[in-house]
């Protein structure tokens, strides 16, 4: 927390943004960088108290690249430290477009569907009776569906989109029902499919032991983006061959968070760099290096 005296130095700064000198700028921006997050709600009032679009504009380009910066941080502390928390994962990677989402409300939404899942489930279910029981309230019930005619949107791709319109693509709805499993005990995890995410249904392991998974885990597999489908191996290894790709064991294999939230950034340059924004195709590939 900034003291009075930081305070005042930093409003103090702001309040020279007006100068016309490119390179007196660039020192004082670089001197407000300096504070960090903590100065954004200065900078934010100062906005709001400016008529001056140049000002202004000066404004939200700092405040951007605070909360670049303070995304990067995040995210890497994360992979160090906190990557068992898909929900953190995903709620980081919306961040990037959304810079002030709301955390806990967000998690209020999926605790509101785990608690619907939970009072359907018993322990005398079998692994493909839980799947259908979770299948029917989170696609029947909360009308979680994906979304076909947009299929390469970036929106499909952010945590709060999901949880609003409760439609997404293969990859989104799939972290969905993998942070809704784990919080149920369930041990559903993710496989890193090409053009496809699909998840697996192992026997007891946790997130953490995850790496050291195989195929021979696997119970059954989960098809997130067709209302959670059950298939098996075989229908994998016709979809590799018909992709025409080399056999490799990770396309079975259950995979960590990381890896899922690594694909989720390369969806979103995809989608943006399809859509021709090469900027934030510029910035996202910068914040992904932290991986």
């Amino acid at each position: 927390m900034a003291d009075k005296s930081q305070n005042n130095e930093l409003n103090a700064l702001i309040s020279m943004l007006d100068e016309p000198s490119d390179a007196m700028f660039d020192q004082i921006r670089n001197k407000i960088l300096y504070y960090g997050i903590n100065a954004v709600p200065h900078l934010e009032n100062a906005w709001d108290n400016s008529f001056d679009n140049n000002i202004q504009t000066r404004i939200e380009d700092i405040i951007h690249i605070i909360q670049l910066d303070s995304l990067k941080s995040e995210l890497n502390d994360w992979v160090q430290r906190g990557h068992h928390d898909l929900f953190k994962g995903f709620c980081l990677v919306s961040k990037y477009q959304y810079p002030d989402l709301n955390d806990a409300e967000l998690k209020d939404k999926i605790e509101n569907i785990e608690k619907d899942i939970w009072l359907e489930l018993n322990d005398n279910l079998t692994a493909l009776e839980k799947i259908k029981v979770i299948n029917h309230i989170l696609f029947d019930i909360h009308r979680f569906a994906g979304n076909k005619t947009n299929i390469d949107a970036p929106q499909n791709l952010f945590i709060n989109n999901l949880l609003e319109t409760k439609k997404g693509n293969h990859l989104s709805i799939g972290i969905l029902y993998i942070i809704l499993t784990q919080k149920l005990g369930i041990p559903v995890f993710g496989v890193n499919l090409p053009q496809h995410f699909i998840l697996a249904y192992v026997s007891e392991i946790s997130e953490e032991r995850v790496s050291a998974a195989n195929e021979s885990d696997v119970l059954f597999y989960i098809n997130p983006f067709n209302k959670g489908a059950v298939f098996t191996q075989r229908e994998i290894e016709l979809f590799v061959k018909h992709l025409k790709l080399k056999p490799n064991s990770k396309y079975y294999e259950p995979c960590d968070n990381i890896t899922i939230i690594k694909r989720l950034f390369e969806n979103i340059i995809y989608s943006y760099k399809k859509l021709g924004y090469l900027d934030k195709v510029e910035e996202l590939r910068n914040i992904v290096q932290v991986f």
